[in-house]
């Protein structure tokens, strides 16, 4: 289910399931979903056996999340909170996100209304700087960071990013997808910034992954 108001699963959650799908994970493993959304992530993650902790700042979300595993039989354990501030402390065997991450005119983060499932800052890395920061301070050793987002905000910006705070990194998958209504709509102060080239109507996702050295 998903109530107004809640980010709907998309080809970048699509993406980072079949990321996740390819992972070993083992009844019990601790797995930490950043930015949760319908919980369609955590969802898969718990369908493995795994432990599953879901964050999100939209208790509307977090609500649909938990509502969504208990519809599929799977327990889901939701924080309310900002990034990783939650569950400082912890470590997790696997961190999967998909954050906001589509470049806005205005660098002030909205905080309410639909736009804050997506906008992410003048260059789109208001969050993702953020996680690539402080998620490796949350992985056990071994353990596996899976990040999701379009190549308009950088994605060797984020490994870069990830390798300074210790993480060895890749790109395991990479999907061309044409624009959709939030991007088409800003297109045009896209190529005024840059952020493609001009008539370009389609981005390319990726998912970086990152692992802690043992």
């Amino acid at each position: 289910m998903k109530p107004p108001g809640v980010y709907r699963a998309q080809e970048d959650t699509d993406l980072l399931i079949s990321s996740l799908g390819r992972e070993r994970l083992r009844e019990g493993d601790e797995v930490l979903d950043i930015g949760t959304g319908t919980g369609a992530v955590a969802l898969a993650a718990a369908g493995t056996g795994a432990r599953v902790t879901a964050i999100d700042v939209s208790r509307r979300a977090l609500a649909t999340a938990w509502l969504n595993g208990a519809l599929n039989g799977r327990r889901i354990r939701v924080r309310h909170g900002d990034l990783v501030e939650p569950v400082r402390g912890r470590r997790f065997d696997l961190i999967v996100s998909n954050p906001p991450y589509v470049p806005a005119a205005d660098d002030a983060l909205p905080t309410h209304g639909a736009a804050r499932a997506w906008d992410a800052g003048h260059d789109g890395r208001a969050l993702l700087d953020r996680i690539c920061r402080d998620a490796p301070r949350v992985l056990a050793p071994g353990g596996i960071l899976l990040l999701v987002h379009s190549s308009l905000c950088g994605v060797e910006a984020s490994c870069r990013a990830l390798a300074r705070a210790g993480l060895r990194t890749g790109v395991v998958a990479r999907r061309r997808l044409a624009f959709g209504p939030v991007m088409s709509a800003r297109a045009d102060w896209f190529e005024e910034q840059g952020l493609i080239a001009p008539g370009v109507r389609h981005e390319e996702l990726a998912v970086i992954r990152g692992v802690r050295p043992l």
